[in-house]
């Protein structure tokens, strides 16, 4: 393979001895020649990028179900059934990753019916779990959770963060309702984690468009704030203004997860600044969050998110109690 004749023409072309149109492994690449050296030049360059961890596929590629299947196909062992953020990842659920896992790269999530033993290797996370017939599915030849079993085994988890995120995330791809996901809860009466998916699972919702932003709605409901709904609009005399990732109406107060993929540029930086001085022109009180200020055990949004309500509902004339 000429690797300086791809990066000079940023594309794979016809001395590239792999398949540009479908993915592959780390050992398939191996054996053609390419090493592990030209392979990460080549996704640092985005010529590739590296869905899972062993599989690597053009980047010039759309990033579809089919697409998906294909790469699980690849390292998926036929026996086995693929569940939690891998199987919601498979079911088309967008966010389901949590934010930077896709260059972390988890191990795989795969698990046998019980009975049949762990696997046992180096790219899965696995172990047994007891699934009845109704709680797999099949998408393009592949075992995995439907997606209903999916969000209830994403809420089962030690950390309420990501308890939130994956079940906002598989709510959102419409596969079943809000209802559903409760009337489903107390099935798992017992085992491990459930008490973290009884406490997350009545504030799941399925308008949160990224992690840091179901994120933060949990912030707000942990410090008493039961208001503030999902992408909620800015008007200002029959003009739309804004759309925020979290709102309250009647307190015109709302709050913004700014996620470095889509606010870290100058351009989006600017863009910002002039949606948010058209917000409070409006009369709308708005803080800003980066994930600095949401994750971690110097995160402030806990007392900002407080104060800003203080102060909402201060210019409304309430008491400052919330």
């Amino acid at each position: 393979m000429d690797l300086l004749d791809c990066l000079q023409h940023r594309r794979l072309g016809e001395t590239f001895p792999l398949p540009a149109d479908a993915p592959f492994t780390f050992a398939a690449a191996r054996e053609s020649g390419v090493s592990r050296r030209q392979l990460r030049d080549l996704v640092e360059h985005g010529l590739l990028r590296r869905p899972l961890r062993g599989v690597y596929v053009a980047a010039a590629l759309r990033d579809d179900v089919a697409l998906r299947a294909a790469c699980l196909a690849l390292v998926v062992p036929p026996d086995c059934v693929v569940v939690d953020r891998h199987a919601g990842w498979l079911l088309g659920a967008e966010m389901v990753l949590a934010p930077g896992e896709h260059l972390d790269l988890r191990p795989l999530s795969l698990f046998r019916p019980s009975g049949h033993g762990r696997l046992r290797n180096g790219l899965a996370d696995s172990g047994e779990r007891n699934l009845t017939r109704g709680d797999v599915t099949e998408v393009h030849g592949l075992a995995v959770t439907t997606p209903i079993r999916t969000a209830w085994d994403l809420g089962r988890v030690r950390w309420t963060d990501e308890a939130i995120t994956g079940l906002d995330a598989m709510l959102r791809t419409g596969a079943f309702t809000r209802e559903e996901l409760l009337a489903g809860v107390e099935r798992f009466r017992g085992m491990r984690w459930v008490r973290t998916l009884r406490a997350v699972a009545p504030h799941a919702d399925g308008r949160s468009e990224s992690p840091g932003e179901s994120v933060l709605r949990l912030r707000c409901i942990d410090n008493g704030v039961l208001t503030m709904r999902p992408q909620v609009e800015v008007w200002d005399r029959g003009r739309f203004v804004a759309r925020l990732d979290l709102g309250d109406e009647d307190l015109a107060g709302g709050f913004e997860y700014d996620g470095d993929e889509w606010h870290t540029s100058p351009e989006q930086r600017a863009h910002d600044r002039d949606r948010r001085t058209a917000t409070a022109d409006a009369g709308w009180l708005v803080e800003p969050f980066v994930a600095a200020d949401v994750f971690g055990p110097r995160r402030t949004c806990d007392r900002r998110i407080v104060e800003l309500v203080q102060r909402a509902r201060v210019r409304r004339g309430l008491s400052r109690w919330i």
